[in-house]
């Protein structure tokens, strides 16, 4: 049977229907909430807690006191370099007074040397001396002024021993207590920005195709009643390559909604 032209466009339209259709997807992948501006706060220097701020799910405000180490090293080693800074000032005197002494003497001499009552040995022995001694004075000089630089660098220490929230967030977690040594590297406060939230998920290669960076997706946080529209804003590969799945970050817009890490998500790709 011969088919007409009309009948032949037919079968096509159904055909290229059947090809959307085939690549058309509704896929539903489940994730959660993360912060996408998540600190680990540390310490600087060793010491014994004697403060520590807020508990776990409490909100900090930028500058909020997290915890106090105690200070009695950075207090000796201030009574130190403030008594070499006294001694330092009292040595810069002291070539002070003694080199004005040694320049009028000089010039006394110079006078009686013109009359040929002093040798010129006398003479030269006394600028020999005013040299020594305006060079003594360029060396203490420079001694007061580090000193005093020093003793910055140890003020500058204090503010490392009052250890303060970088920004407005939520403790996710507090592991110090007071009396337990706060150890540099060792993490004592974990804080989440809840002003820049994400929905993190995982994807399979095999559905990878049919996300993109900039794609817009559907969100739904039950808990708290949100169904919004997101953004892919990240597709991070696995760091186990045998799990062949990639990591997808979504943007959303939490529209006023109180929305914490943790939360449960869903995210559906068409």
């Amino acid at each position: 049977m011969r088919l007409k032209s009309k009948d032949i466009f037919k079968i096509i339209i159904v055909m290229m229907l059947c090809a959307l259709s085939a690549e058309a997807v509704d896929l539903t992948l489940t994730g959660s909430v993360m912060s996408d501006n998540r600190k680990i706060i540390t310490s600087r220097y060793m010491g014994f807690v004697i403060k520590v701020g807020p508990s776990e799910g409490e909100s900090v405000k930028k500058g909020t006191l997290l915890y106090a180490i105690d200070s009695k090293e950075i207090d000796s080693a201030k009574i130190q370099v403030e008594l070499a800074i006294e001694q330092a000032k009292l040595a810069l005197s002291m070539y002070i007074n003694q080199y004005q002494n040694v320049k009028l003497n000089l010039s006394r001499y110079k006078r009686l040397y013109k009359q040929d009552m002093v040798s010129k040995y006398q003479v030269e022995n006394l600028q020999l001396a005013a040299k020594n001694l305006r060079d003594s004075v360029s060396i203490a000089k420079k001694q007061v002024e580090q000193a005093q630089a020093k003793l910055k660098e140890v003020d500058n220490q204090y503010k490392y021993l009052r250890i303060k929230a970088p920004n407005n967030s939520v403790v996710v977690a507090r592991n110090i207590k007071v009396g337990e040594m706060a150890m540099p590297g060792m993490p004592a406060y974990i804080l989440s920005d809840l002003s820049d939230l994400r929905i993190v998920t995982q994807i399979s290669e095999d559905n990878l195709k049919y996300i993109k960076l900039g794609k817009k997706v559907m969100i739904d946080i039950p808990s708290v009643g949100l169904k919004e529209v997101g953004i892919v804003s990240a597709i991070v590969p696995s760091s186990n390559p045998l799990t062949h799945s990639f990591q997808i970050k979504i943007k959303f817009n939490k529209k006023n909604k109180e929305i914490y890490p943790g939360m449960y998500a869903t995210v559906t790709v068409r």
